[in-house]
């Protein structure tokens, strides 16, 4: 009886171990898969094929659907593409994958920064394209995941540069629109040069190789009557290396502009 027992357990756990073994196994293999395939689209994505990048993101993110770092680059680029769609069908359907992608990351991780700054810039490209009421929401809300994604992460450099955009962009508002915008829609939470300015300068000195921030920050600095500030910024960007697709336009914006200040 005991040897029978005996024998039954023994069986009961060699089935025991196969199962566990079984389950380890799976788990490693879909941690490997999503690995390769994610490391993949940031190998396509530092190659410049953006577009080939976000079909390795999404393909990792068929591995792990809930994986923020995927979540976060799938929103990202698909930002980033759409903007320069020429097609505004293609180009919304982009800012809606970007939208979708970033709400998916916030509703899961909503105290994480990434996740927070993904909406931010989906909200600002959808903002782009809308008018009247439903725009000034969404720059509304543009300003507040920013403004989040600065409280959780402090170093976050592209929460920063949005919130240095949007000062630049809403205070740059004519009479009539700061008006009209008041009168119908509510008006705007206050915003100034200065404090883009000083929200440009911080995404600098966090991360002193984005190159859009230096494009941005002189901008800023020329409006606000610093052309030397302005005309040295922009000299930095042509030293910074290409490490998304936008940058090329960026660095061609960059000494366009240089030449037309320096006139």
């Amino acid at each position: 009886m005991c040897t029978l027992i005996l024998r039954k357990f023994k069986k009961v756990l060699i089935v025991s171990c196969l199962v566990i073994y079984s389950l380890l196994f799976f788990n490693n293999s879909i941690a490997q898969n999503f690995d390769s395939t994610f490391q993949a689209g940031l190998h396509y994505e530092t190659s410049l094929n953006e577009k080939l990048a976000l079909v390795k993101f999404i393909d990792a993110l068929k591995i792990k659907p809930l994986n923020l770092a995927a979540l976060y680059k799938c929103s990202e680029l698909c930002s980033r593409i759409g903007h320069r769609e020429s097609n505004t069908n293609s180009r919304d359907k982009y800012f809606q994958s970007a939208l979708s992608y970033a709400t998916i990351a916030y509703n899961h991780y909503p105290n994480n920064d990434e996740a927070n700054v993904a909406m931010s810039i989906a909200l600002g490209r959808i903002a782009l394209t809308k008018s009247g009421k439903d725009k000034i929401s969404k720059v509304k809300q543009i300003k507040k995941y920013a403004e989040n994604a600065v409280r959780l992460n402090p170093n976050n450099a592209k929460a920063w540069h949005i919130i240095g955009k949007w000062n630049y962009e809403v205070s740059n508002l004519s009479m009539i629109e700061s008006a009209a915008t008041n009168l119908f829609y509510g008006g705007l939470p206050a915003a100034s040069l200065k404090a883009s300015i000083e929200a440009y300068e911080k995404a600098k000195k966090i991360n002193p190789y984005f190159c859009l921030n230096y494009l941005e920050l002189a901008k800023a600095y020329y409006r606000n009557d610093e052309r030397n500030k302005a005309i040295s910024t922009l000299k930095l960007i042509s030293a910074i290396a290409i490490t998304t697709e936008d940058d090329i336009k960026i660095k061609k914006e960059a000494a366009e502009l240089l030449r037309k200040w320096n006139r």
